[in-house]
């Protein structure tokens, strides 16, 4: 199964590809680590952003769209263009997008520790996240 995580920070979308296919991990590569949006008010931002999304996923033949969660209050609360972004993603025709937990992240990686280190992915270190929400919700399947 061919999987997109997804982080949400600021106003950046950070991604990373990742596919499953009997319990071997592979990361192909992909031509962003992150997609962006200029001006969250701007209805044709948003609609700029939602649209390059659902092309890379298209491009890229991805089955899934895994969203780590964010808190809606409270001193880590995520941001109101995050909302916006999370809310556009999920309204992308025929996309399958799950919103996953840190707990259902931290259970699964409990339960099927990485192999290797971080480092050792080849990813840049800001999509560690996006990476982690990945690789548990594929492991949460097996």
């Amino acid at each position: 199964m061919k999987i997109c995580g997804v982080e949400l920070k600021g106003n950046d979308a950070v991604i990373c590809l990742l596919s499953n296919s009997e319990g071997v991990i592979h990361l192909p590569d992909c031509r962003v680590t992150k997609l962006s949006i200029g001006n969250a008010n701007d209805t044709q931002e948003v609609r700029k952003f939602q649209f390059s999304f659902a092309k890379l996923i298209q491009d890229y033949q991805i089955e899934k769209v895994v969203i780590r969660q964010r808190q809606a209050k409270g001193k880590f609360a995520g941001g109101a263009v995050g909302f916006k972004l999370e809310a556009a993603i999920q309204l992308i025709d025929d996309l399958n997008v799950e919103i996953v937990s840190p707990t259902q992240i931290k259970e699964s990686l409990k339960r099927n520790p990485l192999a290797v280190t971080f480092k050792d992915t080849g990813l840049k270190q800001f999509q560690e996240q996006a990476f982690t929400t990945a690789y548990a919700c594929s492991m949460m399947r097996n």
